[in-house]
């Protein structure tokens, strides 16, 4: 929604033809081996997304937009449903979930995630077996606003690099040379800490569970208007149910986000510097 930004920062322009962020995403995961993108929208901004992303996808990939609408996948004993914010980040994946049948990566659009992320998932997806996810690890100190605080999801891991838990912490910031979560008191976070950006790689089947823990999450929450179903929540009731595993891959190199209008200049002079390196054509599409 672009509440802190001042605006809606999924389209706006970042690159030196005035490309989204998205852009660099969606030529990132082609050139990985992904072949549809499906884009989760919310039904004001539909036509827009379309008109920007459809001249530019066709003949790379087939493309699906589907709208988030804050009744999908709630039982009718909640119906109709009262409140503004969207349920969070686990139901605008679910409602993916009438055109994608098989192995898919989820992000942000707002997300700049580089070509490593893709390609580590693409090679994921190739050998993992069906009860195997993936999560693209991404270090802390290297994931922070200078401009004020942000979510992050913080890892925790055991000596093979699979989650055994997530937790969110929604006010992170840098106070000098240290780290602080602002959630429960101040706590002080290892600048090295694995975060999730939200840039996560899930088998096919997850849609059938993740359904049911939402019904769940609408039982005990229907009555709170501000409560969201993060992918992260979800992720730790699957590896706590015993129900899958979540690889932690290594290839969280390159990321920047914008949070605040602040970042805005800093993503692009970013982005810049990689179509200089020659990592991007000028002209992506």
């Amino acid at each position: 929604m672009g509440s802190r930004y001042g605006g809606i920062k999924q389209i706006d322009g970042f690159g030196p033809g005035g490309e989204t962020i998205m852009d660099y995403s969606l030529y990132d995961a082609i050139r990985a081996g992904f072949s549809k993108i499906v884009f989760i929208v919310r039904d004001e901004i539909e036509e827009t997304v379309k008109e920007m992303f459809l001249p530019k996808l066709q003949g790379k990939a087939e493309v699906h937009f589907v709208v988030q609408t804050s009744d999908k996948f709630v039982p009718a004993q909640f119906q109709p449903v009262n409140r503004k914010k969207p349920w969070g980040t686990t139901h605008a994946m679910l409602c993916g979930m009438e055109v994608i049948d098989g192995p898919f990566a989820v992000i942000n659009a707002d997300d700049f995630y580089g070509r490593e992320a893709f390609e580590s998932l693409a090679a994921f997806f190739r050998t993992a077996p069906e009860n195997h996810h993936a999560m693209v690890g991404y270090t802390l100190k290297n994931v922070l606003s200078d401009f004020g605080s942000v979510s992050r999801g913080v890892a925790a891991m055991d000596a093979d690099g699979y989650l055994t838990g997530m937790k969110e912490h929604t006010v992170i910031v840098r106070e000098g040379d240290t780290i602080i979560s602002k959630n429960e008191g101040n706590v002080e976070l290892p600048a090295h800490t694995q975060v999730s950006m939200n840039c996560w790689g899930f088998q096919g089947g997850v849609f059938a569970l993740t359904k049911q823990m939402f019904e769940e999450f609408v039982d005990k929450n229907h009555s709170n208007p501000s409560a969201e179903f993060y992918i992260a929540l979800m992720v730790t009731e699957l590896i706590n149910r015993g129900l899958g595993k979540v690889k932690v891959l290594p290839g969280g190199v390159t990321w920047f986000g914008v949070t605040y209008k602040e970042d805005k200049e800093e993503v692009s002079a970013k982005i810049k510097d990689l179509v200089k390196q020659g990592i991007y054509p000028t002209k992506l599409w």
